[in-house]
């Protein structure tokens, strides 16, 4: 059974046979779709609404979860070394420091518990594949706001750190699911 639902897992870049080189390409490259996903961003207090968990989650579905993981940490890294790949340019010393701490460290954990269930061959359909994304969203948000809870107290960070980006979590991991499922459909083989 074990073996059966890993023969159907969906993980086309298929990266944990490549190369070192390949795996760094790859990391590079999801770093920069990540920076990305960071600068379309809609500011709100005290956290901005950004695609950063679409990207979070479709580097863990696509990558698998060890080098989706180890792709979220890099980009944090970058981060903290002063590259501008965080929503508005905000260093990383200051994003770790500040309300959005615990939604940036909930990142790496996010993207890998998506690439073990993509693993698992949980996003091998889109009503699935949504779930995950779902779930990805989830964990987000319940380890980001435990983080402003700690700083602003629970009520405060249900209304203005939670609540507000439940719908934004829903559509987006729609989007992830539908852009899953058309490269599903697309046959994309890159391994």
């Amino acid at each position: 059974m074990t073996q059966t639902i890993f023969a159907e897992a969906f993980v086309p870049l298929k990266l944990a046979n490549r190369s070192l080189l390949y795996k760094a390409i790859a990391v590079l490259i999801g770093t920069a779709l990540l920076a990305v996903s960071s600068w379309i961003s809609v500011p709100m207090i005290p956290v901005p609404v950004t695609m950063q968990t679409f990207a979070v989650t479709m580097v863990g579905a696509l990558y698998g979860w060890r080098l989706g993981g180890i792709t979220v940490i890099a980009w944090l890294l970058q981060s903290f070394v002063g590259l501008p790949v965080l929503a508005d340019g905000t260093p990383g010393q200051i994003a770790f420091a500040g309300p959005t701490a615990g939604y940036l460290l909930s990142f790496p954990v996010v993207a890998a518990f998506v690439g073990l269930l993509a693993e698992r061959g949980l996003t091998r359909n889109p009503f699935t594949a949504f779930g995950v994304m779902l779930m990805g969203n989830a964990l987000c948000l319940a380890l980001g706001g435990a983080w402003l809870a700690n700083m602003i107290g629970f009520e405060k960070a249900w209304v203005f750190g939670v609540a507000p980006f439940i719908i934004g979590g829903v559509l987006k991991s729609a989007l992830a699911a539908a852009t899953i499922e058309m490269l599903r459909r697309s046959g994309i083989r890159l391994s």
